[in-house]
């Protein structure tokens, strides 16, 4: 190809404005023929510059390596013909020299003369203007991207043709920058201009048609394992960009690096996911997240990109979820959720969602109603996040009253998952036998029931580890100063109800003894105590309330009985109980001591101590305030049908303390202690322990009834 001009012989010299600036692409033969045919010395005189045309692939520089990741290369290159190698003997200069040519005005005129009349030939002058937004192109835009070392950018050639506003803004997406980032250079030198989104190519510029010009794209921070790479096989650091803080968006800046991470949604929004975007879908977003979340991955992905500021990517977000707006500290999960349903929305395949109604399963195969399950999601959701990041579980319900099972499968994007630790409660309860003898013994247990369990966890869990019988049942209260508070026998009552610094004592009993009517004994003892300094007794309740069935029980006597058998094991040997009793008498002082009654017991007008050395039986409220009903030995129980609890107070004497060693039975240990259990090391907890928490079986309650509706 050849290029003619008056002016470009001297680059310093500009014609004269009244000139004619404009050139022509003719067909290199049409020209040649005329040029010919001229007189010499015409000839000589509107030779110009010509230029040799060279096919791209013969560049073998340093940006051959960007030429080769990039799987292209230009068409052709430029250079003048003193510069270049050896033309061929024929005059040709290159493929593309024997095909077409730009010349002058002047020159093209001289040409249609020679060739015809000029009358009957001239055409209008815009339609082989140069810079005519019609002008065909014949060699597309190819681009050639190099790294230059001393400046860290891109540079890109592209041709003077398409230097337009609208290209401009095309090169910025296509580089996925922003604008100010990106500049436009005269490659040649001759010129200098800057060319941005907000101006265009001065008109003044005299520039030659088949002149180059840069594209630069300022990359700043390039990384030294792009930089340095030696060849096109080396892999570079690409994906290892951060993201800038810009306020407590850490909780944004962790889910989108996790995004940005997953091979499949990188691969997906790196290639053309714009034609997959639903515009029509009323439960999304436009495409606007889906663009912008397309855009900021991108950048992450860019080659030696520097840390990113997602900026525009938030305040899109924050345009359709105002919670995220300003600069707060927020749930990342939470994020995550609306950022993961607001791409499926955009990015749904489905335009028109079909109406299905649900089959039971009906005996059928789980495999065979999974399938089913999981098509009609996907007939009415299709998108790779359906494709990366959703499936489905099964859900089993049984009716606890007709026992009907019914098998669902639901469709999930993510699962909250509890932690062993946080969905479990370690408890501690005391287990006493109600049968007597060698069975009247406290056993503390320690078990682990759901954090949000009932009370029917503990007393299953309790009873597991106590190896209770099949015969057996348990009874657990709630102690409170050595007095029982409340039973708890509501199976449906919530373990929140128990604070971790309660009491509790699980009592033992023959199922066969059910009906028969509670009693409950409430231990005092004659205590020392000291009152604006002078020593006083006062009786106080101390032990353990000992609770038993009033069965076979008709007199004072029998119910003396029964609740001396609860202290047999804890009876001292013979020979230590006499010798506590020498010691007492030798050491008992004669001076008068004031004695009041026992407490609360306001009723009682003399000293009620025991007279005959042993205990003393009355009938009191839940409280142990003495009521004005000693029982007597001798005679009956006066107990009416209808009684279900009967609570007796029981007087002990010092010499009944002394047989018997009631330390072992005077202290319960709360539920749970943090410090006993603080000096174990913590186990670890896997994702499989999660998961294993999550599908364990959970009774559903009367709140919960609307689960099994449909079944």
């Amino acid at each position: 190809m050849d290029c003619a001009s008056e002016d470009c012989s001297d680059n310093s010299q500009r014609p004269d404005s009244h000139k004619d600036q404009r050139v022509y692409f003719v067909p290199h033969r049409w020209w040649k023929d005329a040029q010919d045919s001229m007189p010499e010395a015409d000839s000589d005189k509107k030779k110009g510059i010509a230029f040799a045309s060279f096919p791209g692939s013969s560049y073998a520089g340093p940006m051959k390596i960007i030429n080769n990741i990039f799987n292209s290369d230009l068409v052709f290159s430029l250079r003048r013909e003193e510069d270049s190698p050896r033309i061929r003997e024929n005059g040709e200069v290159g493929v593309s020299g024997r095909d077409f040519a730009l010349v002058s005005g002047d020159m093209w005129l001289q040409a249609l003369k020679w060739h015809s009349d000029s009358k009957n030939v001239m055409k209008d002058d815009k339609g082989f203007s140069a810079t005519d937004s019609d002008m065909a192109d014949v060699y597309p835009l190819q681009l050639r991207l190099s790294v230059q070392r001393e400046t860290n950018s891109f540079g890109v050639r592209i041709s003077k043709k398409d230097n337009a506003v609208e290209l401009f803004k095309r090169a910025c997406k296509m580089f996925s920058v922003d604008s100010e980032m990106l500049c436009i250079w005269d490659y040649s030198d001759q010129i200098t201009f800057l060319m941005n989104d907000n101006n265009q190519v001065p008109v003044d510029c005299q520039r030659q048609s088949d002149q180059e010009i840069l594209l630069e794209l300022q990359v700043y921070g390039l990384s030294d394992s792009i930089r340095c790479r030696e060849g096109p096989g080396e892999a570079g650091s690409l994906g290892l960009t951060g993201l800038q803080n810009l306020g407590n968006t850490c909780f944004m800046n962790s889910s989108l690096q996790c995004l940005a991470h997953t091979p499949k949604l990188v691969d997906y929004f790196l290639e053309d996911y714009i034609r997959e975007i639903n515009h029509d879908n009323p439960l999304g977003m436009n495409g606007e997240i889906a663009l912008a979340f397309g855009d900021l991955l991108r950048k992450l992905w860019a080659p030696g990109a520097s840390p990113v500021s997602p900026r525009i990517f938030k305040s899109k977000l924050a345009r359709f979820a105002p919670q995220f707006s300003g600069f707060n500290q927020h749930d990342s999960q939470e994020l995550l959720a609306f950022l993961l349903d607001g791409l499926h929305e955009d990015l749904n395949r489905v335009k028109c969602k079909p109406y299905i109604e649900v089959k039971d399963g009906d005996g059928r195969r789980d495999e065979e109603v999974a399938d089913e399950y999981w098509h009609n999601h996907l007939a009415r959701n299709d998108s790779v996040i359906v494709d990366v990041c959703q499936g489905q579980y099964k859900s089993t319900l049984v009716c606890p009253v007709c026992r009907k099972v019914s098998v669902t499968f639901d469709p999930f994007m993510y699962l909250s998952l509890p932690l062993p630790s946080t969905t479990v409660r370690t408890m501690t309860i005391t287990v006493v036998s109600g049968n007597g003898g060698e069975m009247s013994q406290l056993s503390p247990y320690t078990i682990t029931v759901p954090k949000n369990g009932r009370f029917e966890d503990l007393t299953r869990a309790l009873g597991i580890a106590c190896s209770l019988g099949a015969d057996e049942t348990l009874l657990v209260a709630e102690v409170y100063n050595n007095c029982i508070i409340r039973f708890l026998e509501d199976p449906t009552d919530s373990l929140s109800l128990i604070r971790d610094a309660d009491k509790l004592v699980a009592y033992r009993f023959l199922k066969c003894n059910v009906d028969a009517p509670l009693v409950v004994f409430i231990n005092q003892r004659m205590e020392e105590q000291y009152v604006y300094g002078k020593q006083t007794l006062n009786w106080k309740a101390f032990g353990i309330p000992v609770v038993d069935r009033l069965y076979s029980v008709t007199n004072g006597s029998d119910l003396r009985n029964l609740y001396l058998k609860w202290f047999y094991p804890f009876q001292n040997p013979i020979e230590e109980a006499l010798e506590n009793c020498l010691v007492s008498k030798e050491t008992e002082e004669d001076a008068e001591t004031e004695v009041t009654t026992p407490s609360l017991g306001s009723n009682v007008n003399e000293l009620d101590t025991p007279s005959d050395g042993g205990m003393e039986f009355y009938v009191t409220d839940e409280k142990g305030t003495i009521k004005n009903s000693k029982i007597l030995m001798n005679e009956p129980l006066a107990i009416n049908g209808d009684l279900r609890l009967l609570h007796v107070l029981v007087c002990w004497s010092e010499e009944q303390l002394k047989i018997y060693d009631t330390q072992l039975c005077s202290s319960l240990p709360e539920v749970f202690k943090s410090g006993f259990l603080a000096k174990r090391p913590q186990e670890s907890v896997s994702l499989y322990k999660c998961l294993e928490a999550f599908l364990q079986e959970e009774p559903l309650g009367p709140e919960d009834m609307w689960l099994g509706l449909d079944t």
